[in-house]
């Protein structure tokens, strides 16, 4: 029996996902957290072989903190289960060493899959990402250039989407305020805008936000 630990903001998303696996055959929830805090004492005291995280969990500041999770506990899997954009979080997400990214409008059943499929040591992500990858490897430096946005980069980008300013971002990722405005002239630089409200609305257009 594959053991899950489900980390997810909402406890409607618990509750359906934890009736929809009550019976399976190969998948049991064994745990489910409200918030990324609680997600190391669960993987502390219980065996988690796939855990299943919103890439907006509470108190998730950063993917860098996946990374810590993944060194701490290697034999632990990590799913994404969320609404943001698979074309753009599936590829940063796959280099981070997490093992699949599934969109919350797929069914449960694909869901169980990827789990399963995790669980046995595959890399799971939608064709179409797969394809988008490959033909970004084709494309000149310059075509490619906002679809090479490191973690830290779009981690930024999503900050500074929902309003908030430097030092703040700067707080949250525990880097320097210095460091937040170089990510920023980077952004602008390969967007190709030259202010803040133009930053947003193309990470938008590009559904990169």
């Amino acid at each position: 029996m594959i053991k899950v630990c489900l980390a997810d903001n909402y406890p409607v998303v618990h509750f359906g996902i934890k009736s929809y696996f009550k019976d399976h055959s190969e998948i049991s929830i064994v745990a489910n957290v409200g918030n990324f805090a609680m997600v190391k004492d669960i993987l502390l005291s219980k065996e988690i072989d796939v855990l299943v995280l919103d890439l907006e969990l509470e108190g998730l500041s950063s993917i860098f903190e996946i990374k810590s999770v993944l060194k701490n506990f290697p034999k632990t899997k990590i799913v994404f289960y969320s609404g943001l954009s698979e074309q753009i979080y599936a590829p940063n997400a796959i280099k981070a060493g997490v093992s699949g990214f599934v969109h919350k409008t797929e069914k449960l059943e694909t869901l169980g899959q990827s789990i399963i499929k995790v669980n046995q040591g595959k890399i799971i992500m939608n064709e179409a990402v797969m394809k988008n990858i490959a033909l970004i490897a084709k494309q000149s430096k310059s075509e490619r250039l906002y679809r090479k946005l490191s973690n830290r980069e779009v981690e930024v980008l999503r900050y500074l989407s929902d309003g908030k300013k430097n030092h703040e971002i700067a707080e949250i990722l525990s880097l320097n305020e210095k460091t937040i405005s170089t990510y920023k002239l980077r952004l602008l630089t390969k967007l190709n805008v030259t202010n803040l409200v133009d930053l947003v609305n193309k990470a938008k257009t590009l559904e990169i936000v």
